[in-house]
């Protein structure tokens, strides 16, 4: 059987704190959808599952009807987001997102269910990936114990996934999400990693199997990283990128703006900085140099006391990827189009996700009545743009 590609959205934009409120949701907005889309071919989900949800589906029966109705459905769980543990959707998530870390205990528990989740799911002979934190947030930075059991729980990761596919054939990966701020939160830092703390402590074939990249569009835009650099560092590398989240984040040229222009950018961007996720924004000045905020707040305050002039701004604020421009501000959905044209390159390559979970927290002109339509739309951009390419 040859192993298919896979385009879906990731349900942790109607995510659910318990099982009984993730079934609700994906019957509510993953049924208009698909009708929305055409009930006629499946529909690829990336399942996000809160650590509740997932001891809850582990629980005897359950997981064979969760299975059953994903299949009348024609719901494919083609991938899993393992990065959120907890309530994803509470009125302050923030910094809570990074916990726990991969040197604490729950955090592997957590995977491993995923694991047994997803092999149940998936389809015979098909692959499936889970993507995960990139270890926590970079501060305080981990005690030489703590890099420790990180190295230690990852390993015992791998070698649970070799184990199940030496038992049953099926190939699952785990993969590493870099995102901005956290320890990992560029290529070379996955590299680094990989090279200095893993390659070191185990087998560096099986590591390499089984433990790969998550690839954010988005995240890789707001830390001014050129797209195809990062796939041709991966590459020589040795490290996989297991599966791809297709994101945009929010994007200000100030120098092509009017002095008054400049003020009413900051007015504007300012509705973006609400209290639930964590807005990383990077500053970059005309000679190349990155200015690095913690969330998008204190960039405003720092603009407010010395109005960017020669800057562009990146902030993770992930936005719907059909969006170019709205008012002043713009977006990176140039860096989606850049991903896309070596993607050829890289047929290893086989699970994509659209993962806009900030719909609910996006000002009120940029969001549609009912969120499938929103959802919808994404993906039958993402549909046109890959209309050429190998995975149509």
């Amino acid at each position: 059987m040859s192993i298919q590609s896979w385009t879906g959205y990731c349900t942790n934009v109607h995510a659910g704190a318990n099982l009984q409120q993730t079934e609700d949701n994906l019957n509510t907005h993953a049924t208009r959808v698909q009708e929305i889309l055409g009930k006629d071919q499946p529909l690829g989900v990336g399942l996000w599952l809160s650590n509740s949800a997932a001891q809850s589906l582990l629980e005897p029966g359950k997981l064979d009807q969760f299975a059953q109705h994903l299949r009348d459905k024609q719901w494919t769980a083609y991938t899993f987001n393992g990065f959120p543990f907890g309530d994803f959707h509470k009125s302050v998530v923030k910094l809570d997102v990074y916990e726990p870390t991969w040197w604490q205990v729950e955090r592997l528990s957590y995977t491993k269910n995923l694991v047994t989740i997803l092999d149940r799911l998936l389809a015979p002979g098909e692959e499936g990936s889970i993507s995960t934190l990139p270890i926590a947030w970079r501060n305080p930075e981990p005690t030489d114990q703590q890099w420790s059991a990180t190295v230690s729980n990852l390993l015992e990761m791998v070698d649970h996934l070799h184990q199940l596919e030496q038992q049953s054939g099926r190939l699952i990966y785990l993969c590493i999400e870099p995102e901005p701020g956290c320890l990992l939160d560029t290529t070379e830092d996955v590299i680094q990693f990989f090279h200095t703390r893993l390659f070191s402590a185990g087998d560096q074939e099986r590591i390499r199997r089984y433990l790969r990249v998550c690839h954010d569009v988005c995240h890789a835009a707001v830390m001014f990283e050129d797209q195809s650099t990062v796939l041709q560092k991966y590459a020589d590398a040795g490290i996989l990128i297991g599966k791809v989240q297709i994101s945009s984040a929010i994007e200000i040229h100030f120098a092509e703006l009017t002095e008054n222009q400049r003020g009413e950018v900051l007015a504007e961007v300012a509705a973006f900085a609400e209290d639930r996720y964590m807005h990383q924004t990077t500053s970059r000045d005309i000679d190349g140099n990155v200015t690095f905020y913690d969330d998008l707040p204190y960039a405003i305050q720092a603009a407010n006391e010395k109005m960017p002039e020669l800057e562009t701004w990146r902030i993770h604020f992930h936005m719907p990827i059909y969006l170019d421009q709205f008012g002043l501000l713009r977006t990176t959905q140039s860096q989606i189009s850049d991903f896309l044209s070596e993607i050829n390159r890289y047929p290893e390559i086989r699970h994509f996700e659209v993962e806009t979970y900030a719909w609910g927290v996006l000002p009120p002109e940029l969001q549609h009545p009912e969120l499938a339509t929103g959802i919808a739309q994404e993906i039958h951009w993402l549909r046109q743009q890959l209309s050429s390419s190998r995975l149509t």
